[in-house]
């Protein structure tokens, strides 16, 4: 982590503070909540992306301590399971009035190891509350055993049921430290499993927040746990041993952790990376459509898996939008800062700031035009690449089409719909696509086209982020199955068919040969169709 310290000490002892106090009041021995350090444990020194200063040091998960504790949760999951919805329904609510009320502290913690601004911190914390209030009311419905018809009518009746898997291994990023250390497993836990959870290593306390916080709900300890340590440490072992893996990260990584979960023929999900697009039609109101289009880039300083990276403005309304856009885009206030006063903090780290850097010089050094923002001096700017606004973007720069993660957006003049469908689908990824419009029917119809697994008309991505009755995912590299909505619980249960037999058996009785009971099934089928049975 040497790299990531150039800012400490460079005079912010009062977020400093505000952050140590967040600390204390939501973790107060950190390193008891890591799983599997033990008194020889090997340590790790943790910073603050906000400030640079060090938090505090973790003790490692060994890779061969992963069995026994995975071992561990699931023998702790055949008793949380055994509850039944009703108590993990009130320990869930309980640990979501505890994220009520320590609202502020948790903004602090998150800000302080993220670096993000507080209004985005504020969407992560926010988006955590919808989904433990969504899956501790509703896991239950969703869940419970239901009839459906059987084989044959009358005689036969069916019942499907959904059964826990066991312990479900999570790994999950920086980028969103508190909002996926969670969002993920309150479905795992409502639907009766353990989850052992493996933080990104540049994130890991706002994950030890949440188990202390499950803790004082009345979470029995092995049912949470969290796994500190890299992903190229622990990643096999998690996918060897977990019952079910979901991952959320890379698309490289995620093909790796997809063909270890499939080598072990355990379930996987996935939500990886994006390079999603705004399509401004003709028709779109410019200043509202402006205004959304900073958030929908620049929110959590261009780090969040479905921002918009790529904007296609129709010829007719480019001189009304680009101008409105670059003067709000201008206008953003950056800074390391714990209030509300800034639109962007820094990036997570001096990595990430090589990466967008890179993407930014290697287009314009093939013939890109800035309009606003530009390239960043890592030393000088602590972190905080400016929001930036490029065109001229073309197929043989980076930035065309691979994710750069970061506060860079490019402008695209396009002639209508199908030119500027065509180019937000020529890239391997999926996630997410943005669609402005005054014609809303005009606006739907243009999504079916969209080759991505969400679709946000007149809004940059909270409006379907924020649906967590729907199912949210990606298509092509974008990811695998999906989070939030039913198909966001179900995911991590074993459905199991019984059926049972009244009075006689699907197949032919006794006296009858399978040439008569073929002629009468095949006559039953007709009956089927005709009358629409």
């Amino acid at each position: 982590m040497a790299e990531d310290t150039h800012r400490a000490g460079r005079g912010w002892p009062e977020l400093d503070r505000r952050g140590r106090q967040a600390l204390a009041a939501l973790i107060p021995d950190p390193r008891t909540l890591c799983a599997a350090g033990g008194k020889a444990a090997e340590y790790r020194q943790q910073y603050a992306a906000l400030t640079g200063s060090p938090i505090g040091s973790l003790p490692l998960t060994q890779p061969g301590a992963v069995p026994a504790l995975f071992t561990r949760a699931r023998a702790a999951g055949r008793k949380w399971d055994a509850l039944g919805f009703r108590e993990r329904r009130r320990i869930i609510l309980r640990f979501t009035d505890l994220l009520l009320a320590l609202r502020d502290p948790l903004l602090d913690l998150l800000q302080w190891e993220n670096g993000k601004d507080r209004g985005s911190a504020f969407e992560e914390y926010y988006d955590a509350v919808q989904n433990c209030l969504f899956y501790a009311r509703r896991a239950h419905r969703i869940l419970r055993a239901r009839k459906v018809p059987g084989a044959i009518p009358l005689l036969t009746s069916v019942t499907v049921r959904y059964r826990a898997k066991g312990a479900v291994g999570i790994i999950s990023p920086w980028n969103y430290p508190l909002s996926l250390a969670f969002s993920d497993a309150v479905a795992a836990l409502m639907a009766g499993n353990a989850v052992v959870l493996k933080p990104d290593s540049l994130t890991p306390y706002s994950a030890l927040a949440v188990k202390s916080l499950l803790l004082r709900a009345g979470l029995p300890r092995d049912v949470f746990s969290v796994a500190v340590g890299s992903g190229r440490a622990l990643g096999a072992a998690f996918a060897a041993n977990a019952d079910y893996l979901m991952f959320t990260g890379s698309t490289a990584v995620g093909r790796s952790a997809a063909a270890a979960a499939g080598e072990n023929l355990i379930g996987v999900s996935a939500e990886l990376g994006g390079k999603n697009a705004m399509i401004v039609r003709a028709d779109a109101p410019a200043a509202r459509a402006a205004k959304s289009a900073v958030k929908a880039c620049f929110s959590s300083s261009g780090q969040l898996c479905v921002s918009v990276e790529r904007i296609y403005v129709h010829e007719n309304i480019w001189d009304t939008f680009v101008p409105a856009f670059l003067a709000a885009v201008k206008t953003m206030k950056t800074g390391v800062s714990m209030d509300w006063d800034t639109d962007m903090g820094p990036l997570i780290s001096e990595k990430q700031m090589r990466k967008v850097n890179a993407h930014v010089r290697d287009a314009l050094s093939k013939g890109a035009t800035v309009l606003a923002g530009g390239i960043a001096d890592p030393k000088n700017s602590g972190r905080i690449f400016p929001p930036t606004v490029l065109t001229g973007v073309t197929r043989e720069m980076d930035l065309f089409a691979q994710e750069t993660f970061g506060p860079v957006v490019a402008l695209y003049r396009v002639g209508g719909d199908s030119e500027a469908v065509e180019l937000a689908n020529a890239v391997r990824y999926g996630l997410n696509s943005v669609i402005w419009t005054g014609d809303f029917a005009a606006g739907r119809a243009l999504a079916k086209k969209l080759e991505t697994g969400l679709v946000n008309i007149n809004d940059g991505y909270a409006a379907a982020w924020g649906s967590v009755h729907a199912p949210l995912g990606g298509m092509k590299d974008s990811g695998l199955s999906y989070r939030h909505g039913r198909e966001g619980i179900v995911k991590y249960t074993d459905i199991q068919t019984v059926a049972a037999q009244k009075l006689m058996t699907v197949s032919p009785p006794p006296h009858v040969g399978e040439k008569m009971w073929a002629a009468g099934l095949t006559a039953y089928a007709r009956i089927r169709r005709k009358f629409g049975i």
